[in-house]
């Protein structure tokens, strides 16, 4: 039987020295805490939103107004996601069911947010 791998097999080039371990792992936690903490990579590498040309949202537009449109999008999510639920297979559904929870928590918070600045006006 032919043998792909030599036998035994080569030696790494470079000697694994357990002594520099420690700090091999000090300098990639430490690329990963800059890489994701560091407040002026984070100001550099950023650029400055600009806003798309296909969808924009009319920025005189009072947030009542975009509060009373995001919940009538949420509930007409959750009634399609209702409709399609009652005609996929079961093992889909639960996953659709799951999405529509969601949708129907988020258009619960948009509700919430509308009465409290109902209340306050």
């Amino acid at each position: 039987m032919f043998k792909v791998t030599p036998n035994p097999p080569e030696a790494d080039s470079i000697p694994y020295d357990p002594a520099l371990e420690p700090q091999r792992i000090k300098d990639a936690a430490t690329r990963a805490i800059n890489f994701y903490l560091d407040p002026q990579t984070l100001k550099t590498t950023i650029p400055n939103r600009q806003p798309g040309r296909i969808f924009l949202v009319d920025p005189t537009v009072d947030e009542e107004t975009l509060l009373l449109e995001a919940c009538e999008s949420l509930a007409a999510a959750n009634d399609m996601a209702r409709e399609i639920s009652n005609v996929i297979e079961p093992a889909k559904r639960r996953s659709l069911l799951m999405l529509q929870q969601v949708i129907m928590l988020s258009e619960l918070v948009v509700n919430r947010v509308l009465d409290s600045r109902r209340v306050s006006n």
